[in-house]
């Protein structure tokens, strides 16, 4: 009896000698100098649609205000699922598409701002099954505007870069938009 409790006591202390010696929250680290890195140069157009049947935004939070009567007054929430196409066509090729939120941020009517978080998606093509990710201010007025990429998965892991955005197309009745993006991607 003595002798198993002594092995029992034993068995204790290794298991948990065994645990402490793994239970580090990192790794090994390794350096990343056989990582190449690679730059990739994307051009799409996404259609911001929040209008008709089936849009492909939809403002899921709005400001308790009775005075705005803008389709994207300051504090609206909008939720997306906008489709990433080779052309400013609405019948042009679907390549992927952008999942996100976007928060009309700007007081100013005039100085319509968004901050954008989206997941820019491939679904066709040489890309497909990669994304990066976009975390921004997106100041929609200027004619050229510059969103910071933030991330990526797949072919675009550890994406970090830049888009170029111009509005190639806005209607400030009901919000309708088509952006023209220019990604410059660095990546491994």
């Amino acid at each position: 009896m003595k002798r198993s409790r002594a092995i029992l006591g034993l068995a204790l202390i290794l298991c948990i000698a065994t645990a402490t010696a793994h239970s580090e929250y990192y790794s090994k680290t390794k350096s990343a100098v056989h990582m190449k890195e690679k730059v990739t140069h994307l051009h799409f157009f996404l259609h911001d649609i929040l209008s008709g049947k089936n849009p492909s935004a939809v403002m899921v939070a709005r400001p308790n205000r009775t005075d705005d009567k803008s389709p994207t007054p300051f504090g609206s929430l909008f939720a997306i699922d906008d489709p990433l196409r080779t052309g400013p066509e609405p019948t042009s090729e679907v390549i992927g598409n952008a999942q996100g939120l976007y928060l009309s941020s700007n007081q100013d009517i005039n100085q319509f701002t968004i901050v954008l978080y989206a997941d820019f998606a491939f679904t066709t093509g040489k890309f497909k099954g990669s994304s990066f990710g976009v975390f921004s201010r997106n100041p929609v007025v200027e004619p050229n505007r510059e969103v910071a990429v933030v991330g990526g998965r797949g072919k675009f892991r550890l994406a970090r870069g830049f888009a170029k955005v111009t509005t190639a197309y806005f209607n400030g009745t009901n919000g309708d938009a088509i952006l023209d993006y220019k990604v410059t991607l660095f990546h491994y």
